[in-house]
């Protein structure tokens, strides 16, 4: 494919070279001379010197029959104008790295519907969500921003055998908000459909809004959830998204933060959380808050050496669970060794997103289910397509695929079987993979070109 990289930092750089590793036709641009210099000699790529918002850099670098436009600079507010002018002059697709939170908050402002930017990816977000995976386990998010953030996924295995259980889904009379959306059974993972059943020991994707998936999971379990007491050490960005994750009943969470007034700001933003100002890497500030009794330490400050510090300590100490940012490479041998369970590398969560998006047609992105053949797919909706003429319940899609959320302009929602699609709007599908084809027959307009 063809992409055009803007930024060669850090972030920039590394993604050049993992592209280009996937042979992939990759131009870089960036207004610092060395970092392009620095390109061109360690990589094989077009690289330009220029602003990454001026119109006539993007026309240089070809941005016009790019399939893929990544705006990774370290301005916010120039990722966001340069992704927006890509995708204005022709970029297939269009991404956008922010640090700020406030451009991925929709209760203020809808900066990616506004820029017309495919997706806004913070590093830091990312890295909570790849946190939050492994703390919840089998209550894994399966994609990232599924349907603006509004539509939840969540797994979950049947361990109870209550009144749900070995009854039709059909006669569940789940929410209409929510849909169990596929089932795995020993080695076999399958799209659920009206008549099949949920049995003990079953691995069940439940997907919806927050509040109906937490309601459906309490119909397939006889008790509440053992209440986890997660610490977590650092109150960045990376830690306040994590604490805002872990925001329900089922944890308690106390951050550690060492600068005083970034604890103001948390303890404001986060009133179900526990701030405390202290230094993590000191053993006897561990032992003061009694993190040797935690289910759960996290360490996701800025500084890998640290994490790795504080996680040792806490290890040391008797938490159970040992997780930590750690962005070197070199590092990846060693933290196990030290006791940490889990090293998550922002990189690599940014690789996994990005390869989502290698996609062609009307696939805007795809992210696969562990366990099987079946993947979660974005899909747009051309306008004159075959799936606006019918009713959902009537669209000639096969057995294995099903469309688990819709999103239409600034809203979100888990379809029924009389709503129609209309031109523009994305839906979210689980489908076979051996499947897509016959799905995006009814997704690609009658001359045979997606929409772009």
């Amino acid at each position: 494919m063809k992409i055009v990289i803007l930024g060669a930092g850090t972030v920039g750089s590394w993604i050049a070279d993992l592209l280009c590793q996937k042979r992939h036709s990759v131009t870089v641009v960036d207004a610092d001379p060395a970092h392009i210099k620095r390109i061109n000699e360690e990589l094989d790529v077009r690289a330009l010197t220029g602003q990454a918002g001026h119109a006539s850099v993007l026309f240089q670098a070809d941005v016009l029959t790019a399939d893929l436009c990544l705006a990774v600079t370290g301005d916010d507010e120039v990722n966001l104008v340069a992704a927006s002018m890509a995708k204005g002059m022709g970029a297939r697709r269009s991404i956008a790295r922010v640090f700020a939170p406030v451009f991925r908050d929709l209760s203020t402002f809808d900066y990616q519907r506004y820029f017309h930017i495919d997706r806004i990816l913070s590093l830091e977000h990312l890295s909570a969500l790849e946190l939050a995976r492994n703390i919840r386990r089998a209550e894994a998010i399966t994609m990232e921003g599924l349907a603006r953030g509004v539509i939840e996924v969540q797994e979950m295995v049947v361990s109870d055998a209550t009144r749900s259980v070995s009854r039709s889904l059909k006669d569940l009379r789940l929410p209409r908000g929510v849909r169990i959306a596929s089932i795995c059974r020993k080695d076999r993972l399958w799209i659920a459909g009206a008549d099949d059943q949920v049995l003990l020991n079953d691995r069940i994707t439940i997907v919806g809004s927050r509040e109906h998936v937490d309601e459906v999971r309490d119909m397939f379990r006889s008790s509440p959830e053992p209440r986890k007491r997660v610490v977590i050490a650092g109150g960045g960005e990376t830690g306040h998204h994590l604490a805002r994750m872990l925001r329900n009943e089922r944890f308690s969470v106390k951050l550690m933060e060492i600068s005083r007034q970034r604890c103001e700001v948390l303890a404001n933003n986060l009133p179900h959380v526990t701030v405390v100002q202290a230094d993590a890497t000191r053993r006897a500030v561990l032992e003061e808050e009694r993190v040797g009794s935690a289910d759960v330490f996290v360490a996701c400050a800025g500084d890998d050496e640290d994490n790795i510090m504080a996680g040792v300590e806490a290890s040391e100490i008797g938490a159970a669970k040992i997780m930590a940012i750690v962005g070197r490479p070199d590092y990846a041998d060693i933290v196990g060794r030290l006791g940490i369970h889990v090293a998550v590398s922002p990189r690599d969560v940014m690789a996994k997103q990005i390869f989502s998006f290698l996609q062609s047609g009307p696939v805007v992105a795809r992210m696969p289910l562990p366990g099987g053949t079946i993947s979660v797919y974005e899909i747009e909706v051309a306008a004159n397509s075959p799936a606006m003429k019918h009713r959902l319940a009537e669209l000639p899609l096969p057995d294995q695929c099903l469309i688990v959320a819709v999103m239409r302009a600034e809203f979100a929602m888990v379809p029924g079987a009389d709503d129609r699609l209309q031109a523009e709007d994305t839906i979210i599908a689980l489908i076979d993979d051996r499947q897509l084809p016959e799905v995006l027959s009814s997704f690609t307009v009658n001359n045979g070109n997606a929409s772009s």
